[in-house]
């Protein structure tokens, strides 16, 4: 696959990097350059500070209908008693840029995970994303695979605020020094 990402910081390099190992073509594109960027590709990754990814996704538009838009963002900022949610409830940042970029097939993946871990040669993680698009839903899919990972189909569009709300609470317990492996174990067999 053909994909552009827009950000240049550790997302954009890790998942960018992933995305070369696993044999895609690659073009990563910070300020200056982001229209190249959605150029590019049949995917087009958003790794920027969330705030951002709507704004760019309006003046972008034209350039990404017809592609696969990926959100990896995450609205959080610190709060009083640890990281939270800054969009409102319901709503996300992928159904922002959705909105932005009306011709797009927005799909929210790859913002559960740390930039750390995609670093790593052997995956072999559970990917989830929300997408309503079934051509966008099986490309990302197709992507998350060629990785050496399992997709994880959590829906359509509209539950991307869960995604987002999970990551918020898996960062407030890391930060608060705990693990979120404890939370999520497998089940007993039947």
């Amino acid at each position: 696959m053909k994909i552009g990402i827009i950000g240049t910081g550790n997302m954009a390099t890790a998942l960018g990097a992933a995305w070369t190992r696993a044999g895609h073509d690659v073009l990563i594109r910070g300020r200056g350059s982001l229209p190249e960027a959605a150029k590019h590709g049949d995917l087009v990754l958003f790794a920027v500070p969330a705030p951002a990814a709507p704004v760019l996704a309006a003046e972008l538009a034209d350039l990404l209908a017809g592609r696969i838009v990926l959100d990896c963002t995450n609205p959080i900022a610190p709060g009083p008693s640890g990281p939270m949610l800054t969009v409102p409830p319901g709503s996300s940042i992928a159904a922002q840029i959705a909105a932005a970029a009306p011709d797009a097939s927005v799909v929210k993946a790859f913002n559960v995970v740390h930039s750390s871990i995609w670093t790593a040669d052997d995956l072999a993680l559970t990917v989830p994303f929300c997408a309503s698009d079934t051509h966008a839903a099986d490309q990302v899919a197709s992507l998350i695979a060629s990785m050496g990972c399992v997709p994880a189909s959590c829906g359509d569009l509209s539950r991307a605020p869960y995604l987002e709300a999970t990551t918020a609470l898996a960062i407030g317990i890391w930060f608060a020094g705990g693990s979120v492996r404890g939370i999520f174990p497998e089940p007993a067999q039947r």
